[in-house]
């Protein structure tokens, strides 16, 4: 590897999700650039019944193959005991855990007015729960050793919106509150927060692409961006990433300039709705106290 190039140098990182797909991807890019990886995978089927111990062993011996270190776990992501197990096996293996990179998901598509508990909960179980099973306990080793990054995969679905996947949806954008806050409360430990939203052929989206489309969304394209917020040298916290094909962009929350009225009513913000929904001049805030700082000039 050249001075010039990206290296993890002994970091460890743990990848749920990791037996196929995006999951896979990360874990072989990690894994080729020095870091030490937990392979994180139950195996299941794409709703998220049943298991196959295999895959996350399968990606170990690829990584093994060509020269790097990994171990496999099969601990579901979807309990607080099973996250807790996760963290361990990186201890055990490791002695540390330096990134975690959330990718485990399952899909269960309902058109809303046809949504079912047993359609829903699962996928809040496996995506946001357990995003916060996974990374908690390896979050107070962060701050315990002043150093971490966490990458959360959300999704347009959740961003912009997605027919049938209310579920999916809410889960995906509830993971990019989860991620700005763990951005503001991980700042003075140096644990870095930040989210990708991935276009690419997978497992889950191989029924929605065909052809030269699909060739051009090849999962390995979306890691690079990962490994990059996964790193060190990564400049960001708390921010969205689109990625797909080889594009790479930033996806923010901004907020408009607005309209002030001391003694507002309904009929002020009827009548001054274009302006309140003018995006000239509009802010990103990076988090809520410069978010609340965008009140103050009218509130004296």
């Amino acid at each position: 590897m050249s001075a010039a190039e990206l290296g993890f140098d002994g970091k460890v990182a743990i990848i749920t999700g990791a037996g196929g797909g995006l999951g896979r991807q990360h874990a072989l890019l990690l894994a080729s650039r020095g870091a030490l990886v937990v392979v994180n995978d139950l195996g299941g089927a794409l709703d998220g019944s049943g298991s196959d111990k295999g895959a996350a062993q399968k990606v170990v011996d690829e990584i093994v193959a060509l020269g790097g270190v990994a171990v496999a776990d099969t601990n579901s992501v979807s309990t607080p005991e099973g996250g807790a197990a996760i963290v361990k096996s990186a201890v055990d293996a490791y002695g540390r855990v330096d990134i975690v990179i959330n990718n485990a998901g399952i899909l269960r598509d309902k058109s809303f007015h046809n949504l079912t508990p047993d359609l829903m909960n699962p996928v809040f179980d496996v995506h946001l729960k357990g995003a916060f099973h996974v990374t908690q306990p390896a979050f107070v080793l962060m701050r315990e050793q002043g150093y971490g990054r966490i990458i959360s995969t959300s999704s347009a679905a959740g961003v912009f919106g997605n027919f049938g996947q209310a579920n999916y949806g809410a889960a995906k954008m509830g993971l990019v509150g989860f991620m700005r806050v763990l951005a503001v409360e991980g700042a003075k430990y140096n644990i870095k927060a930040n989210s990708i939203a991935p276009l690419a052929l997978t497992r889950m989206t191989e029924s929605l692409f065909s052809g030269a489309m699909a060739e051009k969304l090849q999962p390995e394209l979306i890691s690079p961006i990962v490994a990059f917020l996964a790193h060190e040298d990564c400049p960001v916290s708390g921010e969205v990433y689109s990625v797909g094909g080889g594009r790479v962009a930033r996806v923010f929350i901004g907020e408009t300039p607005g309209y002030f009225n001391a003694n507002l009513t309904m009929e002020d913000v009827r009548n001054n709705f274009d302006q309140i929904r003018n995006e000239d001049g509009y802010i990103v805030p990076a988090n809520i106290s410069e978010e609340t700082a965008m009140f103050m000039p009218y509130l004296k």
